[in-house]
């Protein structure tokens, strides 16, 4: 069975959550996507084995000239977690038709943003899963 780290490729990552998202996300949220402070980005944070968890983050990059500790990230997992195009519901989704035979999705949650720079916050994805690797 191929290892999930050699499934969620950083070419895999982009294609489950283009680049364009933030730009639609933006234009959504302000009418024009040029408004947005950052980009965001999905990286994978690993698989934890003992408690059957996927691990992600929506990365928040801080755009050239804006800041991004000025803007509220904090409230961001619960704005993503329902926004139509951030489609939180649909990446996982598309996440678990990636997983080996035998693996599901069970559920999914944001947690509290991270700051992991001033210029990169990350907000972290957790999805439980079903079966075992």
């Amino acid at each position: 069975m191929k290892s999930l780290e050699t499934i969620f490729t950083r070419p895999v990552l982009d294609e489950l959550f283009p680049r364009e998202r933030s730009d639609e996300f933006f234009d959504a949220l302000f009418g024009d996507p040029a408004e947005g402070a950052y980009d965001i980005s999905l990286s994978y944070q690993g698989y934890d084995a003992e408690n059957n968890l996927l691990r992600f983050h929506l990365d928040l990059h801080e755009r050239p000239g804006c800041c991004l500790a000025c803007n509220l990230t904090y409230g961001l997992p619960e704005v993503f977690s329902r926004h139509p195009v951030i489609d939180m519901a649909g990446l996982v989704r598309a996440i678990e038709e990636r997983l080996p035979d035998g693996l599901q999705c069970r559920n999914w949650k944001l947690g509290a943003t991270l700051q992991q720079s001033s210029s990169l916050h990350s907000i972290p994805l957790v999805i439980s899963l079903a079966g075992s690797c």
